[in-house]
């Protein structure tokens, strides 16, 4: 096969890839996000546009390594009813239905900064919804709370989403140095988010009435919570010191198994293999696309477009990052555009910059992260949130948080 021919062959590769994935989002076609990844992979090894080693190089085992180690860490809180406890306690010490707002977007906010913000819809989404038909209280404002905070925190830390990991690995930023810059930025995005909501639900907050349930959550395991809680404090200490991410985070989980004293086939069950699957599948399928070049052509097409300074340059990538990562899908996204960060005039900043960029615009649409789809498609039997359900009040607040984002970034650096 002669070299056009094999990079005919991978664009054609990745496009039918990406339309599954695509199509799965879409309800249109049945093949699942890790299965259509996983099918990509194995064309482009079948169809020879890169040999089984190269495949095997082309897997970010870091970023896996860092996603495994975090899930076990969140698996361990689930099984001590940590969960079951924070649902409960948000809507036992909110006073109103405006405060409960408040509560559930600080609480996700807060944990998917420290946790993995799919991970965390995942394990809240089920107790949300329970917590609000008890309470009988409107759905809506309080599961886009949930999905836009998540989204919204985790862009504060390299281990917030599978994106920020990736960065990190590519970067070598440090935890520290990142969390620094990009800390502040979550916080007023959440202040954003709060106001929008507020403003936009205002009459349905005001007509809502919150009933604080009867009944408690399911006991907590304390032994169990206080060793996850310490290990997970060790963890992040490891992160600050500038420990490899991916080892300590699995240390972390590793450590846990041998503490806990807990089946391990409970903890093992609660993984997200399907998310590791579908990165591990696509690291190779956008390898075999960055082998032809493609990408680099189109930088060499739209470099223009950026500006010769650092300011203009940073300004416009967000908006470019914005837009490809809810064309293409953040970590896709991530993976391509990465090869392009040493060409701009400030490489440390614009790491920076597609961080918030592509993490912020994951609350443009339902299908701007897979975020937000755990926690339509879990709360579908109880309410129906859509398209435009959300996009009108996800547009507002992804303009004007990577707005307000990039201003105090680039004011702290």
């Amino acid at each position: 096969m002669n070299a056009a021919t094999r990079e005919i062959l991978a664009v054609v590769i990745f496009c039918v890839t990406y339309l599954l994935i695509s199509g799965r989002r879409l309800k249109i076609l049945p093949l699942n996000r890790p299965a259509a990844a996983l099918l990509g992979t194995v064309l482009m090894v079948a169809g020879g546009v890169l040999t089984p080693e190269q495949a095997y190089r082309a897997v970010d085992y870091d970023t896996l390594v860092l996603l495994l180690g975090m899930m076990l860490i969140s698996a361990y809180l689930s099984l001590a009813g940590f969960f079951d406890w924070a649902a409960d306690w948000i809507l036992r010490a909110a006073r109103t239905p405006r405060s409960l707002l408040l509560a559930v977007i600080l609480t996700s906010g807060i944990l998917s900064a420290l946790l993995v913000n799919d991970t965390v819809c995942l394990m809240l989404t089920p107790l949300v919804v329970t917590v609000m038909v008890r309470g009988k209280l409107p759905l809506p404002p309080y599961l886009l709370a949930l999905a836009m905070s998540a989204n919204l925190g985790s862009v504060a830390t390299l281990v917030g989403n599978p994106q920020n990991m990736i960065i990190g690995h590519l970067s070598r930023i440090s935890f520290l140095r990142f969390s620094a810059s990009l800390l502040p930025v979550a916080v007023v995005g959440l202040a954003i988010e709060f106001a929008v909501l507020s403003l936009g639900f205002r009459k349905t907050l005001a007509l809502a009435v919150l009933h604080h349930p009867e009944e408690g959550p399911r006991p907590l395991d304390r032994r169990l919570l206080i060793a996850t809680l310490a290990v997970l404090g060790l963890v992040f200490t490891g992160f600050v010191a500038g420990l490899n991410l991916s080892w300590t985070a699995l240390a972390g989980g590793a450590l846990l198994m041998v503490v806990a004293r807990r089946d391990t086939h409970e903890v093992l069950k609660l993984v997200d293999w399907h998310l590791l699957v579908f990165f591990a599948a696509l690291f190779v399928v956008v390898e075999g696309l960055n082998g032809t070049g493609l990408p680099d052509q189109v930088y060499g097409r739209v470099r223009g477009v950026f500006g010769a300074t650092a300011a203009s340059q940073a300004w416009n990538f967000a908006w470019f990052s914005a837009l490809g990562s809810n064309i293409f899908s953040n970590v896709p996204f991530v993976l391509v555009a990465g090869k392009w960060i040493g060409h701009f005039a400030r490489p440390d900043l614009m790491w920076k910059v597609m961080a918030l960029a592509t993490t912020l615009a994951g609350n443009l649409t339902i299908l701007g992260s897979v975020a937000n789809i755990i926690v339509v498609e879990s709360a579908r039997g109880h309410v129906e949130v859509g398209f435009w359900d959300y996009a009108r009040f996800g547009l507002p607040v992804t303009i004007l948080t990577t707005a307000a984002g990039m201003a105090l970034l680039l004011g702290l650096n």
